[in-house]
C-alpha cells in the first residue's frame, strides 16, 4: 500500500505563489507517473501537471508556464510550484501515485486564491 501525505495548501492572494509538496512510502525510481490533480466543488478532478521517474512532465493547458512539477528522489517528494496564482486555480489538490498496478491518491490540500 503506498501512502501520500501532502502538504502547502492556503489561501493566497492573485498573484502569488505557493508550493505543494507530495511524499510517498512507495518507490521513486519505478513508479509510471506521479503528480497533481484538482477538483473543485461540482467538478470533475482534473489534471494539472505529472511527472516521470525521468522527469518528463506534463501540463494542462490552463497551468503552462505559470507552474512547475518537479521531483526529489532522495525525499521521496514530489513537489508543485505554483506562480502567477488566479481565482480559478481554487480548488482541493490531489497527489497521485501510479505504479504498473494502480493509482494512489493523498487525502488534498486546499489551495484558495483570492481576487
Amino acid at each position: 500500500q503506498v501512502q501520500l501525505v501532502e502538504s502547502g495548501g492556503g489561501l493566497v492572494q492573485a498573484g502569488g505563489s505557493l508550493r505543494l509538496s507530495c511524499v510517498t512510502s512507495g518507490s521513486i525510481f519505478s513508479f509510471r507517473a506521479m503528480g497533481w490533480y484538482r477538483q473543485a466543488p461540482g467538478n470533475q478532478r482534473d489534471l494539472v501537471a505529472t511527472i516521470t521517474t525521468a522527469g518528463r512532465a506534463n501540463y494542462a493547458d490552463s497551468v503552462k508556464g505559470r507552474f512547475t512539477i518537479s521531483k526529489d528522489n532522495a525525499k521521496k517528494t514530489v513537489y508543485l510550484q505554483m506562480n502567477s496564482l488566479k481565482p480559478e486555480d481554487t480548488a482541493a489538490y490531489y497527489c497521485m501515485y501510479e505504479n504498473w498496478q494502480r493509482q494512489y491518491w493523498g487525502q488534498g490540500t486546499q489551495v484558495t486564491v483570492s481576487s
